[in-house]
């Protein structure tokens, strides 16, 4: 049988810590939310492993927590910050941000994961965390604005709906590309200014409505 704790141990130490998260409020919410509830049955000996872990039979995955943990910190997510968890899932995401102190929407568009996210969270005790149904690629603008917003996979596009769902200094972080290429970016809005900074190299899964449209061939 697997020793969860033991487990999250060492994807602390030995999958985000090593990897430059260095924020301990961060460091410490990996070490107590359990990853495992937050996944299949059939694959919670799985859920601590450097991977991407599949959540049902349509491509959706919960990104691996090297990656998740660093946009998080890239974000500067804190105490108080209104978040958007665009693709949220199961609600691993939610609860981390949570577990920082921040008032958390969990907006989900597949009803058997949003459903899941519900059980998930409320086994974990997350507090502070409104799940919603819609359209991811809509972003959920009746709590807008966001002090940050998180991307639970990758998109093809930028996400200029959710960008303008931002106030004045916050922040967007996701994976922009498709594997095998894609970087982890952070958008900040400052006014009716949006700069970009690529973060880092990383892959995740596509969200849907997120791809780039098909190109027009002649």
């Amino acid at each position: 049988m697997t020793d969860f704790a033991q487990a999250r141990r060492m994807m602390v130490d030995g999958q985000i810590r090593i990897n430059d998260v260095t924020d301990l409020d961060l460091l410490a919410a990996f070490g107590e939310v359990p990853r495992e509830r937050f996944v299949p049955p059939d694959r919670q000996a799985i859920a601590y492993l450097d991977r991407d872990v599949p959540l049902d039979g349509g491509g959706r995955r919960l990104i691996k927590p090297m990656v998740l943990a660093k946009l998080i910190q890239a974000a500067g997510v804190g105490e108080g910050d209104r978040v958007l968890d665009v693709g949220c899932g199961t609600g691993y995401a939610s609860a981390i941000l949570a577990r920082l102190g921040a008032a958390v929407t969990a907006l989900e568009e597949d009803p058997a994961l949003a459903a899941a996210a519900a059980a998930a969270l409320a086994a974990a005790g997350a507090a502070d965390v409104t799940l919603v149904t819609g359209r991811l690629a809509a972003g959920w603008a009746a709590r807008a604005p966001y002090d940050a917003i998180l991307l639970g996979g990758s998109a093809e596009i930028v996400p200029q709906a959710l960008l303008d769902q931002l106030g004045d200094g916050g922040r967007l972080v996701g994976v922009i590309g498709r594997a095998p290429i894609g970087h982890a970016t952070l958008y900040r809005r400052s006014g009716t200014h949006v700069s970009a900074r690529r973060e880092f190299d990383a892959v995740a899964p596509l969200l849907p409505g997120f791809a780039k449209p098909p190109a027009f061939v002649f």
